[in-house]
């Protein structure tokens, strides 16, 4: 294949000067979202284990259906 390598392109250097970038940030602050809801689920977890209060089923609400 002749011409000039992606990196070289107009849209190489977007891809690595802006898109990459921005997929990281983004893929960190999945992370760190994921961190708090483990936290919370384990936190939610272990009050559910000391009370005796019966489990609501989850609703279909918001779902679309086939």
């Amino acid at each position: 294949m002749s011409g000039p390598a992606f990196f070289q392109t107009y849209m190489g250097q977007r891809f690595y000067e802006s898109t990459m970038p921005q997929l990281v940030r983004q893929l960190t602050r999945l992370n760190d979202n994921l961190e708090r809801l483990v936290a919370v689920a384990e936190q939610h977890a272990g009050q559910k284990q000391s009370s005796s209060v019966e489990p609501v089923p989850p609703t279909t609400e918001g779902v679309e259906g086939p």
